[in-house]
């Protein structure tokens, strides 16, 4: 696991609004858009680049932009990691899908690499048990038979402060190929300003990947 920091909940400008949240049976809220992918998709074709690890790996770089994204709660405490890495479902052959994390990291070419390792051991050994011990994770998962509006994921409760992040079938509309996507955060970690930034992250991202992606 990365570094972890505690935030000194009294000093911390959120927590009036972590509190009010925090006691809330579902305190989770999710926001669906659509991302411009025409850049991204020629860039990741010329480049014979694999679409669902390219796009998670950029993706996962704009999260851990977002502090926001990094918090977790742990008890009666809220702590902010230095890093956090994917946690994806893969499809395994016989339609049902299992776990696994890749090891996030900030070089492309080393970030790809392990996801093609990993996912080649999951569907091998495809399992959906899950580290209760490790919150250094988003969740990311992708539905690319639908071209989805909206998205709830499954919670037990109480609820994690573990943010989920999906996408689906992506389409065009005129001349540009667009990609419905989903990001679920707890509220009292995160607001619709966080959620916002990641999306324009992200995009900037994918509108520009010669220049910010450091693949081959």
């Amino acid at each position: 696991m990365t570094g972890t920091f505690f935030i000194d909940l009294e000093k911390w400008e959120r927590r009036e609004h972590y509190r009010f949240f925090a006691a809330m049976d579902y305190p989770h809220f999710n926001i669906c858009a659509n991302l411009d992918l025409t850049a991204f998709n020629r860039f990741r074709q010329e480049r014979n680049l694999p679409f669902f690890s390219t796009l998670l790996y950029l993706s996962s770089r704009a999260a851990n932009q977002v502090k926001e994204f990094r918090y977790r709660i742990r008890g009666e405490q809220v702590i902010e990691h230095e890093t956090v890495s994917p946690a994806i479902t893969v499809l395994g052959d016989d339609g049902t899908f299992g776990y696994a994390t890749i090891e996030y990291d900030r070089e492309a070419v080393t970030f790809l690499e392990r996801a093609a390792e990993t996912i080649a051991q999951a569907k091998a050994n495809p399992t959906i048990a899950e580290n209760p011990n490790r919150d250094d994770v988003i969740y990311y998962t992708s539905i690319p038979w639908i071209s989805f509006t909206a998205f709830t994921h499954p919670i037990s409760l109480p609820a994690d402060s573990i943010p989920r992040i999906s996408w689906g079938k992506y389409f065009a509309a005129g001349d540009r190929i667009l990609l419905p996507y989903s990001v679920q955060v707890h509220h009292g970690l995160a607001d619709g300003l966080h959620v916002g930034k990641h999306f324009t992250l992200l995009q900037s991202l994918l509108d520009r990947p010669a220049e910010n992606f450091s693949g081959p």
